[in-house]
């Protein structure tokens, strides 16, 4: 095949400095892919947990409602988790 039968579907990156370059490409930090990352996987948590309730009323609701709260954990650490780990990381010590 020659290269005019291909079609370019996006301009070529150089990643030559690596992972700089690549969270620099998705416009995200290291920090911050870790926190979707740990978010996605508290959601899988919660979906598993909503799938694994009991055929019992009582123990399904109680169930139920625990795995819709950590899936609310897991949506609100992937909206404001870096923000939140954040501020916490800036200070030394509790001292600014």
């Amino acid at each position: 095949m020659r290269k005019s039968d291909f079609i370019t579907l996006a301009a070529p990156q150089d990643f030559s400095k690596g992972f700089t370059d690549f969270f620099d490409s998705i416009g995200m930090t290291g920090a911050g892919l870790v926190t979707k990352g740990v978010a996605a996987v508290i959601a899988v948590i919660a979906v598993k947990m909503l799938l694994g309730t009991p055929n019992d009323p009582k123990n399904a609701l109680r169930k139920g409602s625990m795995a819709v709260g950590v899936l609310f954990v897991a949506i609100i650490l992937a909206m404001y988790g870096a923000d939140l780990f954040g501020t916490v990381t800036n200070g030394a010590g509790g001292k600014n």
